[in-house]
């Protein structure tokens, strides 16, 4: 969809797999923590614990997450740190990181864009909009979505492979979601996201470089999401 850089191969070996569970369970943690913890009540926790199966994250961690953003267990204190700036080459970009230690990540951040440019809070993201962002599907291929898009209060909606892309402002996120599921549209993801205004194409000579900076930032434990100015 282009909204979020994705790494390639990413369930490569053990470590990484490590990592996807890791990052999953932060993000269950923190939707158990910011509504019901019960999945039938929260439905973004609902969305978040189906794209851990699909990630096949082992049920034990996901109740386990839950559990903790409940605070019944061992619970953890997550806050979500945003840095703004540009990879090699001066692709602009935003990285959305989950932390119980903003100095640590800081630090990380900072050692990692010295290979780029780190900027200042607000240096990128006016090259962005800060949408809601739901990716669902249909069983029944004559489903309209544009139709459903409408119905469901969605700005706009567009073809993604198997699945499509309804977009929507910050605040009516929720109500569009819980719109879809009702009219029978699988929803894989609900999320915030950054949507570049004005995307830009990356030279083959630029590729390799900027493609080992994106990388090294999403095998940072603490990097939840990398959002690019790249088509």
């Amino acid at each position: 969809m282009g909204a979020q850089w994705k790494q390639k191969g990413r369930v490569e070996n053990a470590a990484k797999r490590g990592q996807i569970i890791s990052k999953m369970c932060k993000e269950i943690i923190l939707a158990a923590k910011a509504g019901d913890p019960d999945p039938a009540n929260n439905s973004k926790l609902r969305t978040v614990i189906e794209a851990a199966k699909k990630a096949s994250v082992p049920r034990d961690n996901i109740e386990r997450a839950i559990k903790k953003g409940a605070g019944l267990l061992d619970p953890v204190n997550y806050e979500l740190v945003t840095f703004e700036g540009f990879t090699p080459h001066k692709i602009p970009l935003i990285v959305e990181c989950l932390t119980d230690n903003r100095n640590r990540t800081s630090a990380d951040m900072k050692a990692i864009f010295r290979k780029g440019s780190l900027g200042a809070s607000g240096s990128v993201s006016y090259m962005f909009d800060h949408v809601g962002l739901v990716v669902a599907s249909h069983s029944d291929p004559a489903q309209d979505a544009e139709e459903a898009a409408i119905e469901a209060g969605a700005q706009d909606v567009r073809k993604a492979e198997n699945e499509f892309e309804f977009i929507c402002s910050k605040p009516d996120l929720i109500a569009v979601t819980k719109s879809l599921q009702e009219r029978g549209w699988q929803v894989s993801s609900s999320e915030f996201v950054y949507l570049v205004k004005d995307p830009v194409d990356l030279s083959d000579g630029a590729k390799p470089e900027v493609e080992a900076f994106l990388n090294e930032l999403d095998d940072n434990d603490d990097v939840h999401r990398i959002f690019t100015a790249l088509k």
